[in-house]
């Protein structure tokens, strides 16, 4: 019986372990994706991640500073080997030049939030410029209802202020996706470009 219980446990050891090595493994990542501005790829590319059953946590689309190219900024929490498949699947899109994934600590991010308070509330508690300047906030507009406070920066640091705010009453509140640089000295795709003229002039 004691041989039975020892390797049921063993069983249960090896289990437990690896269930916790696979935990360990996600991870938060911010893909760049670039590519030409057309109809529908946005669609496509939200498909991709939805087959492989990833939440998307953000997502943002703006110009790249390379003319005529656009960025997907896309925030996901999952596997390094998941990531990388679902990049090259995007890259596999026509319209796509290259797609790249960064950790938390290769990229600096921001996001921008918007908080809409009431104007009274806020001005009897004589709070207003201690928490704009305590938050590195600014004040937008103000009218006889409400305030509308912006603040930069990442989720934290926006939710932080949110619980502060939301003691006088939130009327609304809005949060942008990321935008984010990434460490590199050069643009991945810059050099990327610039290697695929090279070889066109061989």
């Amino acid at each position: 019986m004691s041989l039975v219980y020892c390797l049921i446990s063993f069983v249960y050891l090896i289990l437990f372990n690896n269930f916790n090595a696979q935990i360990t493994m996600i991870e938060e990542f911010t893909i760049t994706a670039f590519s030409e501005n057309h109809i529908g790829l946005l669609n496509r590319i939200t498909i991709i991640f939805t087959r492989r059953q990833v939440n998307i946590e953000s997502l943002t689309v703006c110009e790249s500073s390379i003319r005529g190219i656009s960025k997907f900024t896309i925030v996901v929490n999952d596997t390094r080997e998941k990531v990388e498949k679902i990049c090259g699947q995007i890259e596999k899109l026509t319209e796509v030049l290259k797609c790249y994934f960064f950790t938390e600590n290769e990229i600096i991010h921001q996001e921008v939030a918007l908080y809409k308070v009431p104007t009274m509330a806020l001005l009897e508690s004589n709070m207003v410029e201690t928490i704009v300047r305590k938050y590195s906030a600014r004040i937008l507009e103000v009218t006889p209802e409400y305030m509308v406070i912006e603040k930069t920066g990442n989720k934290s640091e926006t939710e932080e202020l949110f619980n502060e705010l939301n003691k006088y009453g939130v009327k609304q509140f809005t949060r942008s996706g990321r935008i984010a640089v990434n460490r590199l000295n050069i643009e991945p795709l810059t050099t990327y470009l610039e290697e695929i003229a090279a070889s066109r002039k061989k």
